[in-house]
């Protein structure tokens, strides 16, 4: 559990089946928004313990009250100079405002470390001005080092440990 610093408890735990159904909507909700979902979209959504977890991955979700609101990945990569990629980060619109993103960061950047990570890093687009703060706040950089995965993602950002 974590306290979000406006006294209200929001519990980070780890993916299980019983999420899955969360994990794709909070992350389809925000992406149809502003963009719309692309094969890798619903391959990662769809099937997340091939795509997310069964290669050294994990998945937390933020349980507000009870509810899932937030969701967030950490995907081993096969790129040589990128151990982990921080994937599919998503809070609801209702829970916004409430650190979870913040908390849902760390848990991420913490297990990356705990997995013996040097690095980690993600695929973002600068049009979600609160998502690219949050990633600076978190202490990841842009870098310009290789093409991205999806058509939306117009910056590239970095944390070296």
């Amino acid at each position: 559990m974590a306290d979000n610093m406006s006294g209200e408890l929001v519990k980070i735990v780890e993916y299980s089946n019983q999420y899955q159904r969360a994990f794709k909507a909070l992350n389809t909700e925000w992406i149809s928004k502003f963009f719309e979902l692309e094969e890798a979209d619903y391959q990662a959504l769809d099937h997340p313990e091939e795509n997310i977890l069964r290669g050294g991955g994990k998945i937390f979700v933020a349980l507000y009250q009870g509810e899932a609101v937030g969701v967030c990945g950490l995907k081993k990569t096969e790129h040589r100079d990128f151990d982990y990629e921080m994937v599919k980060m998503a809070v609801s619109p209702k829970a916004q405002g409430k650190k979870i993103g913040w908390l849902l960061g760390q848990a991420t950047v913490e297990a990356a470390k705990k997995l013996g990570g040097r690095n980690i890093y993600l695929e973002g687009n600068t049009k979600l001005e609160a998502s690219i703060a949050l990633y600076h706040k978190l202490g990841f950089k842009e870098i310009k080092s290789f093409t991205p995965s999806y058509k939306r993602v117009d910056i590239i950002m970095l944390l070296t440990f």
